[in-house]
């Protein structure tokens, strides 16, 4: 192997504490890959799938792929203006009527309707087109033997040697640099527990059988909770005052709540006046985009923690159900991603738990930025601006 493997290597062993895991990071690449064989073996792969796992490298690639994701600094308004696109938007309503047969199925068995899952496979491959060039072992093999987050990727490195001892997948299946796989992008424990064989062949295929791909993205979401009849997001109006602090995805109030405030449906429509749970998420804060999202957005975050990736694919499905564009409105300025890391860092000084310093607006740094403007008199919609960096 020629990678310089200081790079990859700690100084140190670390064994991970939890006893659910007992997971070891880092120290001699040789030793380590010995005893992921050893926990594998106990777990019954057999030496089809052990003896995989000797031609295993770490990949530097992998590592300058998993420290540099930048792309949700982007704002929502740019990330999805950029993802939500006509290439996607045409070819994802000829999918859904040449596949129309398999996403009524899924409908029916799952419960998930069909613009929720083709929003999902126009953002993960492009419909298949682009799956990612990385090896699925190298990668997982990489990052399950770096200490940043081992007790993830280990469990999924021993779930692709059992998909390769069962002969579902060769040692030379590539993905991306995560180590997910196919059109749909599963990690392997997915695709175990959950694939299903959509086109009646015998085998669950999900790098080249799209009815595969869809059915076991259905059984996934229903995994992760999704409730079918149930909405996932409607756009709305928000009137001038409103209780700003009660917005944002963690706070569910009745729709009846919301409605009793003067949220209105786009185009100004009454919303519903009953007790449905749902979230006001204003992501560019009060003067921008508004969504009401519900109890089946949770999956979406289930599938995604970011908030970025999570709305624009729930409003990729809504597009691909007929809605039209979302209104931008006219949202004050945000943060650039060094602006973002100095207010994290002065948030930080402040006491508030804002996680790490990374430039993503995260949930924590938005809770926090919330109750600084409650503090200062401010709407609490959790959008940090320059001049709100400037008071601080």
């Amino acid at each position: 192997m020629n990678l310089k493997r200081a790079a990859l290597c700690t100084a140190f062993a670390l064994a991970l504490s939890s006893p659910a895991f007992g997971q070891q990071c880092g120290g001699d690449f040789g030793a380590w890959r010995e005893g992921v064989k050893a926990e594998a073996a106990a777990e019954g792969v057999g030496q089809r799938g052990l003896s995989a796992l000797d031609r295993a490298e770490l990949s530097q690639r992998v590592i300058n792929m998993d420290r540099g994701q930048r792309v949700f600094t982007q704002t929502f308004a740019e990330f999805a203006g950029r993802m939500i696109n006509d290439h996607r938007l045409t070819h994802g309503k000829r999918n859904l009527e040449r596949y129309r047969q398999t996403f009524a199925r899924a409908e029916s068995e799952f419960g998930v309707p069909a613009p929720v899952i083709s929003s999902f496979w126009a953002l993960e491959t492009d419909f298949g087109a682009v799956q990612g060039d990385f090896s699925t072992l190298d990668a997982l093999t990489t990052l399950a033997f770096d200490c940043r987050r081992p007790e993830l990727f280990r469990p999924e490195l021993i779930a692709l040697l059992r998909l390769i001892d069962q002969g579902t997948v060769s040692a030379d299946v590539t993905g991306a640099w995560a180590g997910e796989i196919g059109q749909l992008q599963m990690l392997p424990s997915d695709y175990l527990r959950l694939g299903v064989d959509g086109d009646g062949d015998g085998r669950v295929d999900l790098k080249g059988s799209a009815p595969d791909a869809i059915l076991t993205a259905a059984n996934k979401l229903r995994a992760l909770g999704w409730k079918p009849g149930q909405p996932w997001m409607d756009e709305v109006e928000v009137p001038e005052n409103l209780p700003w602090d009660q917005t944002g995805r963690v706070s569910k109030l009745p729709r009846a709540q919301w409605a009793a405030w003067g949220v209105r449906l786009r185009g100004g429509s009454a919303l519903p006046a009953d007790e449905l749970p749902a979230a006001l998420v204003l992501p560019m804060g009060y003067k921008g985009p508004a969504f009401l999202v519900y109890d089946n957005y949770d999956t979406y975050l289930q599938w995604n923690k970011s908030l970025v990736y999570t709305l624009t694919a729930a409003q990729l499905a809504r597009r691909l159900d007929g809605a039209p564009p979302f209104r931008r409105g006219n949202p004050d300025p945000g943060l650039s991603p060094e602006q973002m890391k100095q207010l994290q860092r002065k948030l930080l000084e402040m006491g508030y738990d804002v996680g790490s310093v990374d430039g993503i607006l995260g949930l924590n740094t938005r809770m926090a930025v919330r109750q600084i403007q409650l503090k200062l008199g401010l709407p609490a919609d959790g959008w940090p601006t320059p001049s709100l960096l400037a008071q601080l």
